[in-house]
């Protein structure tokens, strides 16, 4: 292995898809994990509650995407119902 220049290094390109008919499909789910998780993973462990806030800080999008889909479940059976019982 050689290193060539190491104060200006060259990167090669991202994450490849695999050669198979689900591109554009992993395209997607590569999109959603950059858009939901943009963030560094923090790997300062000098106080509990600066850990903490870097954790949450962290999984912010997981966080927000799951708040989401909590309130899919309770507002979509809520809605239906409204919706059956009350036809007016």
């Amino acid at each position: 292995m050689e290193l060539e220049n190491v104060s200006q290094p060259v990167y090669g390109p991202g994450l490849e898809a695999p050669g198979s008919s689900v591109v554009g499909l992993v395209g997607m789910v590569h999109g959603f994990l950059r858009l939901v998780q943009p963030n560094a993973l923090p790997v300062v462990l000098c106080c509990l509650s600066f850990l903490i806030s870097q954790l949450l800080h962290y999984e912010l999008g997981f966080l927000v995407c799951m708040a989401i889909g909590l309130l899919f479940i309770i507002l979509v059976p809520l809605v239906g119902c409204c919706f059956c019982c009350c036809r007016c």
